[in-house]
């Protein structure tokens, strides 16, 4: 395998070449076109990584490279088929890049490849598609057979507009997704051929939620999962790009049955020279259980240890008759009826600037958010009514230690009848009412503890925690946390005495 390490560039010809090129015109490009078309350029170091996580090369390759950019992909793919004892006899590319000021720099790389593969006797042949990639596979007579047998792929991260020609044309093809990254996945693994290899680098977001479940169960049932790898460091990946996500990379092979167990390695970046590589069954990275086919990423034996308990919970939400629900109240489309300050024919509104050392403090009259909302027929629908809930954060900033921040509404210290949630937070309750206080306060505990948020990180690849996450836990019983809640009465214990209490239910 290549050098991980970015800034020790001993690669020749292309690879080289690629990254000059990336460095020199990535500051430059259009901010504004940037967003648009989710345009990342591959770094040199993840590039390298990327290819040399392939299998046996067939002995003529045929590569698909959508969304090429300058080619940083395909160079490192070429470098590493020639460094191998066993080369391929031909590689033949086709390379989609949409903004023809890349493709011209990606024909100086695709030039710089067929010089290499020349010295190492390997014939090399090369296409570029300055064309949509999705809108390209979608024709009729070029979808209808697997033409490629590998593809590596750093696709763009934008969103597909619902009316777009793209959204369409993958509908065409039975793909159903609003995310462009997983449809590149999704096109790309349709045009493999049985056992054809897939190498990938994308947002870890993909791992849960139920807007993805779709795209993960394409997955499960087209291909087997190789190996996973998971780059800590949310800033590493793409640091010259100032790109703040979590990425992981994976090779998938196509029409294969799963092995019995995946390959998850990781590091903190791509100058990080020391992979810690385990082999986890893959029945605890895709349970079986799981209707939504979340994907678990257990990076150590201590991170395993700790998901094999929080998994032994006895019990879920349902079975506890409790719900989570995304809290009602979407803010610019009930501005009418909002207000600042609290209002006689108006109830609290409550957002996570109210969140303060495990309670809701309301009202905040100093706060950056509305204060109340009109309590009138239009609202009606978007309240709940005066009872004990536990709330937790859908989104965490990106700064914050914790992913879940979670706090009781306590209708003793905010008096009204009716309540309303703003819809970046979700709300347990149980048939649409309050909980039992103790009750309440022991599900509060348990979901701010360390080992349940340390383990909610193992599916959870961004800030956004859902209502689906949240049903997809296990808890301790009702009894349980119950005995939990007395822990606590009006003041919320410091974080240690928390954990010590949880800590005896996961033994």
């Amino acid at each position: 395998m290549v050098s991980l390490v970015e800034d020790d560039l001993t690669f020749e010809c292309a690879v080289g070449r690629a990254d000059q090129i990336r460095r020199e015109i990535s500051p430059n490009l259009d901010p504004t076109k940037r967003r648009e078309l989710g345009q990342f350029l591959t770094p040199s170091g993840v590039a390298a990584f990327m290819a040399g996580m392939f299998g046996q090369f067939p002995d003529h390759i045929r590569l698909l490279d959508a969304g090429a950019g300058v080619g940083a992909l395909t160079a490192s793919f070429v470098h590493e088929a020639c460094s191998r004892v066993k080369r391929p006899s031909t590689i033949d590319v086709t390379a989609f890049e949409v903004d023809p000021l890349l493709a011209v720099h990606l024909e100086t790389t695709l030039l710089a490849c067929a010089d290499e593969c020349a010295a190492c006797g390997i014939e090399f042949y090369y296409r570029i598609m300055n064309d949509d990639y999705i809108l390209h596979s979608s024709e009729p007579l070029l979808s209808a057979a697997p033409q490629y047998n590998c593809a590596i792929i750093n696709p763009p991260y934008g969103k597909i507009n619902s009316n777009s020609k793209a959204r369409t044309a993958l509908r065409r093809l039975g793909i159903e997704t609003s995310n462009l990254y997983t449809a590149f996945i999704a096109l790309a693994i349709g045009q493999l051929i049985q056992t054809g290899q897939l190498v990938a680098i994308t947002p870890r977001s993909f791992c849960n939620g139920r807007y993805f479940s779709s795209f993960r169960k394409s997955i499960i049932t087209q291909s087997a999962i190789r190996q996973i790898h998971v780059y800590e460091s949310r800033k590493r990946a793409f640091a010259d790009d100032d790109v703040l996500q979590e990425n992981i990379i994976y090779r998938l092979v196509v029409g294969e049955p799963q092995s019995t167990t995946v390959t998850v390695t990781s590091n903190s970046g791509p100058q990080d020279a020391d992979i810690r590589l385990r082999e986890v069954p893959f029945p605890e990275v895709v349970q079986p259980t799981d209707i939504h086919s979340y994907i678990h990423l257990a990076l150590s034996d201590a991170d395993g240890a700790l998901a094999e308990r929080v998994r032994a919970m006895p019990c879920s939400l349902r079975d506890l008759q409790v719900s989570v629900s995304t809290g009602r109240v979407v803010d610019f489309r009930a501005r009418e009826h909002l207000y600042m300050k609290p209002q006689r024919d108006a109830v609290p509104l409550i957002y996570a600037e109210h969140f303060d050392q495990g309670f809701i403090v309301w009202p905040r009259l100093n706060g950056r958010k509305y204060c109340a909302l009109a309590f009138n027929a239009a609202t009606f629908g978007l309240l709940v009514p005066r009872g004990t809930y536990v709330l937790t954060k859908r989104f965490s900033s990106k700064e914050e230690k914790r992913r879940l921040v979670s706090v009781i509404y306590d209708p003793i210290r905010v008096e009204a009848d009716y309540v309303g949630f703003e819809n970046h937070l979700n709300y347990f309750h149980e048939n649409g009412q309050g909980l039992p206080a103790t009750l309440a306060r022991g599900l509060a505990l348990f979901l701010n503890s360390t080992a349940v948020d340390q383990y909610f990180r193992q599916f959870s690849g961004h800030t956004q925690v859902n209502a689906t996450d949240l049903c997809n836990l296990r808890y301790p019983t009702r009894k349980q946390l119950i005995k939990l809640g007395d822990v606590f009465q009006n003041i919320f214990p410091p974080q240690d005495e928390i954990d010590e209490a949880v800590e005896t239910l996961l033994n």
